[in-house]
């Protein structure tokens, strides 16, 4: 009993002693934060000395004289301005204030004035404006929406200083492709080296070089600043805007200084981006702000690439910041530079891709989805455009917030051109009541191969009017030739496309991307009325027509158009459609009569040779007498029987006679939506 006594005694004196610590550290930091005194601009004075704190070597905090020349009223985008001059040994080493010294504290007669943030381009920058530390605190209370004021355009020539992009594990193909994508931001992307320390986490005090950074993990990218000021475990930086996001979560981490590079317009700091350490939470005029021990979530992406050729993998795991405009960028970016970095070459070739975006609003937002694409002269590119573009559809909806949980993505990478054009076509039964079954053979020829066939069927809706049906046989990345007429006719830009599309919910939005055929689909679909096949003489066309058994001589590549007609979804949403190992070319229609049971079952009664869909499927030379108003795509006719038939008004029809089959039309695709 007395054991147990002291024992519990013995506890509560350690929790005493870790409770009068921990508050002892609070009252220091407290105190040292009360000690550091801010300095007004009011108090400011033309030739007033002072210094500012910066790291140009490895973690090591430097120091460089500064006199003040005088205030710039409104000038900043949070108010005034201080303009001083710079020199020192450390400035001759550096040639001046060099980008990612942004940040650096200023003192004068101990008080804290504010960050050197702003200089003059192509000067040897010894003189530069301070951002006032009382509008970078301010940060710190920002409502989350708060706009701001725009930066003060006066004066052209005075520019933030800008900090370039450190990037680790990225290769200048894939992140010249972020800056085409982001030219608003002028990013200069600079591949740097690891240091020894970047896994360990170190304090950070004015002076200290910070990064914030978009990308961590197997890639890093981001920006490296200097701390200005640190308030227990709130901190600001840079004295200027980065990117001016607002209220945003971008990684916080320490920073590694190899060395000052010298540059014709100005210098900067080539540093690494070490480890993550907290969150930068706001990016606004007078700098950014953060929370020292705190991480972002971010948006965890795993990527495996594979060359098939080669049977070279690769996988990679990144973290990459949650922002509308940023997002879809930045995926693409490491998906982009994983393929680069795992096929080792540039040129053509055929990219088999899946991928799943999970949202954290639950798995009935998640988005999954496959695709198989071709190029003749970039496949490292092409194999990243869809996902970029879906990203950017979901991020920029008009329905709901869209939060990513995670993204992952599979491709599979191969030298060979794996596409194959569709070169004929029949189906059986041509006379058909709604909810019946017509059976296709759809023959293939793929890129330098062995013509393959293809069987597959179709049910007519239920509510499918009397009359004609023109099913359309397809590549699942085609669109249908008179749609391209209908653009044509109405001068219909692709932009203008778009815009006519317009989704009722969410719900719909994700079936749309979800249900998109992708371009080794091989697709039936009922071709909306309205919409005619004529050929070149104007008869009608007794077999199927089909385009795509030429190559076009301008699509480099196959891509993925739209398939509904122009500025409106197909009402009829029966389709069929079945995976392939090829992207499919080419198109061709089919004409099936519709009409009442009793009509189709008369019919079939006095055509006992097409009774059975199967015999006629795999019968390529079909000689039973068909109707023309019946058959205006399909089995040719027999062209030794002269029968007449009645139609379903009644009217006596006289089929043509030695029709003859059309020559194939080369492939012509569009690129009308979101997976081009």
């Amino acid at each position: 009993m007395r054991y147990t006594m002291m024992k519990k005694v013995s506890a509560l004196r350690r929790t005493l002693g870790r409770v009068c610590l921990t508050a002892a550290l609070s009252c220091i930091l407290a105190l040292s934060a009360q000690a550091q005194e801010f300095m007004n601009v009011s108090e400011v004075q033309p030739g007033m000395t002072g210094y500012a704190k910066t790291v140009v070597h490895g973690t090591t905090i430097d120091t460089f004289p500064v006199e003040i020349l005088g205030v710039m009223k409104n000038s900043g985008p949070s108010g005034d301005l201080v303009l001083a001059k710079f020199s020192g040994p450390l400035i001759e080493e550096t040639g001046g204030i060099a980008q990612g010294m942004s940040g650096s504290p200023v003192y004068i007669n101990g008080k804290l004035l504010g960050a050197v943030a702003y200089g003059w381009s192509f000067t040897n920058s010894r003189v530069g404006m301070i951002t006032p530390i009382n509008d970078m605190i301010k940060l710190w209370n920002v409502p989350t929406r708060e706009e701001i004021r725009p930066f003060n355009a006066r004066e052209s020539s005075l520019i933030p200083i800008a900090t370039p992009l450190m990037t680790s594990g990225f290769d200048s193909v894939s992140t010249a492709w972020m800056q085409s994508k982001l030219p608003g931001y002028n990013f200069m992307p600079v591949d740097t080296a690891s240091a020894s320390s970047d896994s360990t986490a170190l304090p950070l005090e004015p002076g200290s070089s910070v990064a914030a950074a978009f990308v961590n993990g197997d890639m890093k990218m981001g920006a490296i600043g200097t701390v200005t000021y640190v308030d227990n475990d709130q901190i600001v930086a840079f004295g200027h805007p980065f990117l001016k996001k607002g209220s945003i979560n971008y990684f916080m981490h320490n920073a590694y200084i190899f060395t000052v590079v010298n540059n014709l317009s100005s210098s900067f700091k080539l540093g690494s981006i070490g480890a993550e350490v907290g969150k930068i939470t706001q990016d606004r005029g007078a700098g950014i702000g953060g929370q020292y021990g705190y991480l972002a979530p971010g948006i965890p992406v795993v990527i495996k690439a594979r060359d098939t050729d080669t049977d070279t993998a690769m996988t990679k795991r990144v973290k990459i910041i949650e922002d509308n405009e940023l997002t879809p960028v930045l995926a693409a970016t490491t998906v982009y530079n994983t393929v680069n970095k795992t096929i080792d070459r540039t040129g053509g070739g055929t990219a088999t891709l899946s991928y799943t975006i999970r949202s954290s609003n639950g798995r009935d937002k998640d988005i999954t989805r496959h695709n198989m694409y071709y190029s003749e002269d970039n496949i490292n590119e092409k194999s990243i455009d869809e996902l970029y573009n879906v990203l950017d559809i979901l991020k920029h909806n008009e329905f709901i917030d869209y939060p990513i949980l995670d993204i992952n993505m599979s491709v599979d990478i191969t030298q060979a051109r794996k596409s194959a054009t569709i070169v004929d076509a029949s189906a059986a039964p041509v006379v058909v009541s709604p909810g019946d079954t017509v059976y296709f053979k759809i023959k293939l020829h793929p890129y330098r191969g062995v013509d393959e066939v293809k069987t597959m069927s179709f049910t007519v809706p239920k509510n499918q009017p009397l009359g004609d049906m023109v099913l359309e046989v397809r590549g699942g990345g085609v669109i249908p030739l008179p749609y391209l007429i209908e653009k044509q006719r109405y001068n219909l830009t692709d932009e203008i496309v778009q815009r006519l599309r317009h989704y009722k919910d969410f719900n719909e939005l994700k079936k749309e991307i979800e249900k998109e055929d992708a371009n080794n689909d091989l697709v039936i679909e009922i071709l909306s009325q309205g919409v005619s096949m004529i050929n070149e003489s104007g008869t009608k066309v007794k077999k199927e027509k089909i385009r795509g058994k030429e190559p076009g001589t301008s699509a480099k590549d196959v891509i993925k158009p739209g398939k509904h007609n122009i500025g409106d979804e197909n009402p009829n949403d029966a389709k069929s459609s079945i995976p392939t190992p090829y992207i499919v070319k080419g198109d061709g229609q089919i004409t099936i009569k519709v009409v009442t049971p009793e009509k189709r079952d008369a019919y079939l009664a006095k055509n006992h040779n097409i009774n059975e869909a199967k015999a006629v499927i795999g019968d390529e030379t079909d000689g039973s007498s068909q109707d023309d108003e019946l058959v205006k795509a399909g089995k040719s006719s027999d062209d030794n029987k002269d029968t007449t038939k009645k139609d379903d008004k009644g009217s006596d029809k006289k089929p043509d006679k030695g029709q003859d089959k059309k020559s194939a039309e080369p492939i012509r695709t569009v690129d009308l939506d979101m997976f081009h």
